[in-house]
């Protein structure tokens, strides 16, 4: 749920990254009373750069007057960039100290066109392109826009390495405009944008590829315009109205459908970066923040290094406060983080999240921070003329009508040192049904309000709190830590006293949705059975936030936040487990405590609660069945989820990330004990058909199977466990702990014991148990087979003749037919045809003809 959309810089190093400097400008400063005529341009830097060798000017003609080109009649806007309009002509006034300078390009839809969705993009409000650029001064009167990228860095201009690096990265000219006029003061050139901004580029609106994915040609010059070009002192707002062609939908075996066009309005914000940029902070693994990527030729004399810089805002104590945080008093900071609600939200959910954004403040107390993080309605008109939610100097939680189930906290970042310039959290209406179908799944047993498919206002409440603390861990750097939850024991969620004292898990930023562990007559209810802000959020502000004075480069910083690491990871509550693990069974979404099996023992029996009430607990007058369908299929899904966690220890590999000056290993073979637990309980609970999921009443109401409902459960434990990626594992496993290890036929033969355990009872199987049966044969057989192409360029399936896989499935294919044989005699008609089916298939894969 509410997965994050890390948006990268085309330009910059990949990642989220923050940049910091001196200058520093609250957004109230930025705003101001707009001025008949734009102030003077500033004074222009120093131009030690050696002079390009000039063209052979053209016949075309040189710089004009100012008063020829920007008459009395020009409206006049001051700010970054002078606006001049004239004529339905746009200029801009380019100050010479902003040549050379980096702009940042943020392009948003403002209003988005009908049918333009694609998943969860298309909304007003969603970053459609974003860029760094650099307007520099060309031969022949003219000014270049120039496309800039960090992804390869020398810092010290004065050595061989620097010259060598920018020969090899030349930035590349992405428009050229004629100078029309000089400024009034000399300070600055006029150049005129009307083209560029009516015309259609990948610098001022649509990145390539999101055009692409939403279908989009050409821009239709008759129907598009410029709406307004607004400036304040930081940033220029450009707002256009586009409409593109569009190219009709097709459906296989049929035409294309004939295209239309899409009209929108598209903002454009150009924000000026700092001079200089804040001072980084290099990415540990043993704590989750997003990152920006750089190649770094200086950070090693024998080679290349890559550098990742975490992404975080720039907080610095108020100059006459420094001395206070050093002695380490709470002070504010100098510019707090500063969410505004989208005046779009509902009244009744506002307070929530206006909640869910301050319940951080005291996570940034721990990095010496009061108030560092507010949220606050957004201004009326009448208070702010000059406030829009599109402007890229202000964070909003953006409230979206739609039916996409979700929500995300993507932020905007300076490539050059990961500084946080703004997040536009994406709020989908739907995302309220989300939470409603989880909390009943995972709650209801314990909380009675969740026993009705429409929430009061308050609970609802709570779980949009919830949210909103866990996106906005997003926009301030936080990833997932998927292995947060598995740092608690699993009983210890049982206790009321615990669980109020600590929660249900470690961190908010895991996906630990609500407290299913816990059982009625435990005394849990209520926020006990919700996520919070807690250990490891606070522990990882304080990593990724605290000021360390006495480190005066992001290198100097590296010992100090080692030995910070180190000690604090003595407590295995602070542990960071990476959301993009898929061999570790501690960092799984969705799970809860130190033991997948015990932990799905507790949930199973609340669902079993749940089904008996299914009809009632769903139940909407003057409604049909859909409600109840929903439900009855999110059970089942939930089911699944607890088979997965069990089923992630099969193979299982735990990674540990550590530096030198810890001791232990990184990687570790999950112990055979646990393994074997694991396939013990999917006996049990899973290839033991669930009978209590399959209900004849509800299925005649909702139009479910049994077979179907059973079978979408036990298919993907099978295709997971057998599997040549497992099996590779495993005998990994069986090479480094060789009699210690759990070693892939032995797996196999469990697995075997449970899954055909009527042919050694002689035993009639029935239809359940012939479709779990056909279904291991079938993917044993598969594996046997040469991989199919992949659909992913660049990627493929394993193919298991290269590894002990394929003589694993033929001896254990071998060995089961034998015993299939052996029983085909037993049981009735259906068992022995279902048996001889099964020889059948086995040997049209072991003896080919």
């Amino acid at each position: 749920m509410y997965k994050s959309i890390n948006l990268k810089l085309m330009v910059a190093v990949a990642g989220l990254a923050c940049i910091g400097s001196s200058v520093s400008f609250t957004a109230s400063a930025q705003r101001k009373k707009k001025s008949a005529a734009p102030t003077p341009a500033a004074a222009p830097a120093k131009d030690t750069t050696a002079k390009p060798a000039m063209i052979k000017p053209g016949p075309k003609a040189g710089p004009k007057p100012f008063a020829e080109i920007i008459t009395d009649k020009a409206s006049a806007d001051s700010g970054l960039f002078n606006i001049y309009k004239q004529d339905d002509r746009f200029f801009f006034e380019v100050a010479d100290s902003l040549l050379g300078r980096d702009i940042l390009v943020v392009n948003r839809l403002s209003k988005s066109a009908a049918g333009l969705r694609v998943q969860m993009m298309g909304f007003s409000g969603d970053i459609i392109g974003e860029n760094v650029v650099r307007l520099e001064k060309g031969p022949n009167n003219r000014i270049f826009l120039k496309n800039i990228s960090y992804s390869e860095v020398s810092k010290d201009s004065t050595q061989p390495m620097f010259t060598a690096v920018m020969n090899s990265n030349l930035q590349p000219i992405v428009a050229a405009f004629d100078i029309k006029a000089f400024s009034k003061s000399g300070n600055g050139s006029v150049i005129d944008l009307t083209e560029y901004i009516s015309g259609d580029n990948d610098v001022l609106f649509f990145d390539g590829t999101i055009k692409n994915m939403m279908k989009l040609g050409g821009v239709q010059p008759d129907k598009s315009y410029i709406s307004d070009v607004k400036s304040y002192p930081m940033n220029t707002e450009i707002k256009t109205v586009k409409t593109y062609s569009k190219a009709g939908q097709s459906m296989p075996g049929f035409p294309p459908a004939p295209g239309s066009n899409a009209t929108v309005e598209l903002n454009s914000s150009m924000v000026l970066l700092p001079a200089v940029p804040m001072q980084p902070r290099y990415f540990d693994p043993r704590v989750g923040f997003f990152t920006t990527r750089v190649t770094d030729f200086d950070a090693d004399p024998q080679g290349v290094k890559q550098l990742q810089m975490i992404t975080r805002w720039r907080l610095e104590p108020k100059p006459e406060d420094m001395e206070k945080y050093k002695r380490g008093e709470l002070v504010e900071p100098k510019k707090p983080i500063v969410f505004y609600i989208d005046p779009a939200t509902p009244a009744k959910w506002r307070k929530y999240l206006i909640m869910g954004v301050n319940d951080w403040q005291s996570a940034f107390e721990e990095a010496g921070f009061k108030n560092a993080i507010i949220a606050k309605m957004a201004p009326t008109k009448e208070e702010d003329s000059t406030w829009s939610i599109e402007d890229a100097r202000f964070s909003a939680i953006v409230y979206k009508p739609s039916d996409v189930p979700n929500a995300s906290g993507p932020h905007v970042h300076d490539p050059r040192s990961g500084e946080i310039l703004e997040s536009h959290i994406n709020w989908y209406h739907n995302v309220m049904r989300l939470l409603r179908n989880w909390y009943f799944v995972q709650a209801s047993p314990n909380d009675p309000r969740a026993r009705n498919m429409q929430f009061s206002d308050e609970l609802m409440g709570d779980l949009i709190r919830f949210v909103s603390s866990h996106e906005v861990g997003h926009t301030l750097g936080l990833r997932h830590n998927f292995g947060s939850s598995s740092t608690y024991p699993v009983e210890k969620l049982r206790d009321k006293e615990w669980v109020k004292k600590n929660g249900h898990a470690a961190s908010i930023m895991d996906y630990a949705r609500f407290n299913y562990v816990a059982q009625p007559g435990d005394g849990i209810s209520g926020a006990d059975l919700y996520p919070r802000i807690n250990y490891y959020d606070k522990w990882a502000i304080q990593w990724g936030y605290k000021l360390l004075p006495n480190a005066k480069s992001a290198e100097a910083e590296v010992a100090v936040l080692n030995k910070m690491t180190i000690d604090k990871l003595k407590d295995k509550k602070y542990w960071f487990g990476t959301e993009s693990n898929p061999n570790d069974p501690r960092s799984q979404n969705e799970d809860l405590g130190d033991n997948a099996m015990k932990a799905s023992a507790y949930g199973i029996k609340n669902l079993q609660r749940i089904m008996p009430n299914l009809l009632t607990w769903t139940k909407v007058e003057n409604e049909g069945y859909g409600t109840l369908a929903e439900l009855y299929k999110e059970v089942v899904s939930q089911f699944g989820r607890y088979m997965g966690h069990v089923t992630k220890n099969i193979g299982g590999i735990y990674e540990t990330p550590k530096t030198v000056e810890e001791e232990g290993a990184v990687y570790e073979f999950v112990p055979k004990a646990i393994q074997k637990e694991a396939v013990q309980f999917l006996s049990q609970q899973l290839f033991t058909t669930p009978k209590w999921l399959v209900n004849q009443d509800l299925m005649n109401r909702t139009g479910s199977t049994g077979i179907g409902l059973v079978m979408s459960v036990q298919a993907p434990v099978l295709s997971k466990i057998l599997s040549v990626n497992t099996l590779n594992k495993l005998s990994a496993g069986e090479a480094a702990l060789g009699n210690t290890a759990y070693q892939p036929l032995e797996m196999l033969n469990d697995m075997k014991k449970s899954i055909f355990s009527e042919i050694y009872t002689h035993q009639p199987i029935d239809v359940y148990r012939r479709s779990l049966q056909r279904n291991y044969v079938d993917n044993l057989t598969a594996m046997m087979a040469p991989p199919a192409p992949s659909q992913m360029p660049g990627f493929s399936a394993p193919d298991a003749s290269k590894y002990d896989a394929a003589a694993i499935c033929r001896a254990h294919l071998s060995s089961l037919r034998n015993e299939l044989r052996g029983a085909a005699a037993s049981g009735d008609a259906m068992t022995r045809n279902h048996i001889l089916d099964l020889v059948a298939r086995i040997t049209n894969t072991l003896d080919p003809k």
